[in-house]
C-alpha cells in the first residue's frame, strides 16, 4: 500500500500547503505537473493491478497481427485503435496503460488548473478516481480524462470544444454519451443555434456508437443480475458537495455559464442516488455515477473559498477534507471487497 499513501501524502502535503486565500486562483507551477507526471506514470506502469487486468491484456494480444478496420470494430474504436498501435509497435500492456495515464491526467491538468485550490482537487481524486478508476478501468478512466477537459473547456466557453472532447469520449466508451445532454442543458446563450447543433450531435453519436450496442448496454448493466458491489456508497459519496453546492452555489465562484453547468451536475448526481433506490440496475448506475466523480472534486476543493472568512478558517477546512479522505482510502484499501486486485500495487519494471 505504500506508493498509493505515498500518492496521498504528496496532494495532501501541497493543498495544506496552500497560499493564503487572497492568492487563490494562482496559475499552477511546474511542482503540481511534476505530481501529476508521476501519476501518469503509477497508472502505467502498474503490473498486475486492477480487476480487470486480464481481460486487458487479452484485448492486446487479440488485436496482433490483425487489420486496423477488424480492430475498430472489436470494441471502443479509440482504444482499439491505441492497442493496434501498441501491437504494432511490438511493446506490451504497459504501453496501453501508459498512453491512456497521459490522456487521462491531461484531462485531469485542464480541470484542476481552473481551480482555487489545484493540489486539494487532484487530493480529492487520489482514493477513487485515480486509484480505483484510472488503475482498474482503463477504457472508462480515458474516457472520464476527456470529459474533465471537455468540462473545463465548457467552464472557459469553448462549447465546440467541449463537444469535440465528449466525441472523442464516446470512441473510448459508449456511456460517456451521457454528458453531452448535460451540457445542452446547462447552455445560457445562444441556446437554440448551440442546442440544435449538439442535439444533432448527440442523435449522431447514438446512431453511430451506441445504437448497435443497446441489448449488450442492457444485458450487461440493467437486466444481469449481479449488482455492482458498493454502487450505493459511491454514489452516496457525491450528494454531499451535490446538496451543499446547490444550497450554497453563490458562494463557490462560478460565472453563470458555469454555475448552470454544475447545477445540472449535481442535480444528476441526486437523481441516480433515486435511481439506485428505486431500481435493480445498479451497475448501470454505477458506471454512469463515474462521470459525475469531477463534481465532488470541483466543489470539495471550493470549499475554503465557500465557507472560509479567514486564513485559518481555511487551513481547518483543508485538514478536514484530507483527514475525511484519507478515511475513504483507508476503507477502500482495507475493506473493499475487490481491493486485493490492488494490493500490493507492483512496478512494471521490476516484476
Amino acid at each position: 500500500m505504500i506508493p498509493y499513501w505515498t500518492l496521498f501524502a504528496l496532494f495532501a502535503v501541497g493543498a495544506i500547503r496552500q497560499a493564503p486565500m487572497e492568492l487563490q486562483f494562482r496559475r499552477p507551477g511546474l511542482g503540481l505537473k511534476l505530481a501529476l507526471l508521476a501519476v501518469a506514470l503509477l497508472i502505467g506502469l502498474r503490473y498486475r493491478v486492477g480487476g480487470d487486468w486480464r481481460s486487458y491484456v487479452d484485448f492486446l494480444t487479440k488485436v496482433e497481427f490483425r487489420p486496423l478496420g477488424d480492430v475498430v470494430a472489436l470494441s471502443d474504436p479509440g482504444y482499439s485503435v491505441i492497442n493496434w498501435l501498441v501491437a504494432s509497435a511490438g511493446l506490451e500492456i504497459w504501453a496501453v496503460n501508459l498512453l491512456c495515464g497521459l490522456i487521462f491526467v491531461w484531462g485531469m491538468w485542464r480541470l484542476v488548473r481552473l481551480q482555487p485550490e489545484p493540489w486539494l482537487c487532484v487530493l480529492v481524486a487520489v482514493p477513487y478516481i485515480i486509484i480505483v478508476v484510472a488503475m482498474g478501468y482503463t477504457r472508462q478512466a480515458v474516457a472520464l480524462g476527456l470529459l474533465m477537459a471537455a468540462l473545463a473547456s465548457f467552464q472557459q466557453k469553448r462549447i465546440g470544444q467541449f463537444a469535440l472532447l465528449v466525441v472523442i469520449a464516446v470512441t473510448f466508451h459508449r456511456s460517456a454519451i451521457v454528458v453531452l445532454p448535460i451540457g445542452l442543458l446547462s447552455i445560457t446563450r445562444n441556446r437554440i443555434l448551440i442546442g440544435v447543433m449538439l442535439l444533432a450531435l448527440a442523435a449522431s453519436l447514438y446512431s453511430v456508437f451506441v445504437a448497435s450496442e443497446v441489448d449488450r448496454l442492457v444485458r450487461n448493466y440493467v437486466t444481469n443480475p449481479y449488482a455492482s458491489q458498493g454502487a450505493a456508497i459511491r454514489v452516496g459519496m457525491s450528494l454531499p458537495p451535490a446538496l451543499l453546492f446547490l444550497v450554497f452555489r453563490d458562494r463557490f465562484g462560478f460565472d453563470r455559464d458555469a454555475r448552470k453547468l454544475w447545477t445540472n451536475l449535481a442535480i444528476t448526481s441526486i437523481l441516480t442516488a433515486f435511481v439506485l433506490a428505486l431500481t435493480s440496475a445498479s451497475t448501470a448506475v454505477d458506471r454512469l455515477a463515474l462521470y459525475l466523480l469531477p463534481l465532488q472534486m470541483v466543489m470539495l476543493c471550493r470549499l475554503p473559498l465557500a465557507f472560509a472568512k479567514g486564513d485559518r478558517d481555511a487551513q481547518l477546512i483543508r485538514a478536514g477534507v484530507v483527514i475525511y479522505l484519507a478515511s475513504v482510502q483507508f476503507v477502500w484499501l482495507n475493506y473493499a471487497a475487490y481491493a486485493h486486485y490492488w494490493v500490493p500495487y507492483q512496478f512494471y519494471p521490476l516484476f
